[in-house]
């Protein structure tokens, strides 16, 4: 297993980098947010589980722990992949090996000591249940269940822990470069008590996301966008460009 091994110069390095990335290639990155989910008890870990359909995942997560939570972001990451892009463990990522089904279990376990650490920030964990990208449109979904054993191994030490739905869809609008909208859920507070198990836990996120997903997609649609919040704005499309080059030339009264 690739451990982490952060680095608080790195991090501020790939978030300057993972910036300027997305306004190179988006026309803007969107967030749907309820009010409050940034508001969550730092006492109380969190998870973010969400689906899995972009190259891009691992690098907005990065953006929304630095623009909205300010938390301890953890991200697990195949280790086929994390082995090739290693300086993923200086902003938090560690690996899971489904090659090696030996190992599961102490990636599981590595995982909620690091949920459960002391620290003076929220620990967050994020995960993609699919356990590969998968086509944003592909139904049904199915999750494993390593999301539940997490947390249930929480609920052990901390006594509950908040998990968070969050997807994410990329589309184009009417600019040449695409969008990128990120729809967050209002946390749920699990504790032993309300902890339905594994299967009924892994069902419920799937449908979750599932119906999350969807009406995500509708919102997108029927250009439902008011209530977006600009998380960034990409540089300007050549379409604009050209558009700013013929108004200064006043070629667009011809």
């Amino acid at each position: 297993m690739l451990k982490v091994r952060r680095s608080s110069l790195y991090t501020l390095w790939f978030g300057w980098y993972s910036r300027r990335q997305f306004r190179r290639y988006f026309n803007s990155v969107c967030v749907f947010m309820p009010p409050g989910v940034p508001d969550m008890d730092p006492g109380t870990p969190v998870i973010f589980y969400a689906n899995h359909a972009y190259w891009w995942d691992g690098f907005w997560s990065q953006l929304c722990t630095e623009e909205y939570f300010h938390q301890n972001l953890h991200i697990i990451i195949e280790y086929q992949q994390l082995h090739k892009h290693r300086f993923f463990t200086r902003i938090g990522a560690f690996s899971l090996d489904r090659s090696r089904p030996r190992t599961l279990p102490a990636t599981l376990r590595y995982a909620a000591e690091l949920l459960s650490a002391d620290s003076d920030r929220q620990n967050a964990l994020w995960i993609f249940p699919q356990g590969k990208i998968e086509h944003i449109d592909k139904r049904p979904l199915f999750f494993f269940k390593g999301t539940a054993s997490i947390l249930s191994r929480v609920i052990e030490k901390t006594g509950q822990i908040y998990l968070l739905s969050v997807v994410s869809r990329i589309d184009y609008l009417e600019e040449q470069k695409p969008e990128l909208f990120l729809s967050f859920r209002a946390p749920l507070l699990v504790t032993a008590e309300n902890y339905s198990g594994p299967d009924e836990l892994t069902a419920s996120m799937q449908s979750i996301t599932e119906s999350h997903l969807d009406e995500l997609t509708s919102r997108i649609s029927d250009r439902n966008l008011d209530d977006a919040k600009i998380l960034l704005k990409g540089g300007s499309s050549i379409n604009r460009r050209v558009e700013k080059f013929r108004r200064v030339l006043h070629l667009d009264r011809a």
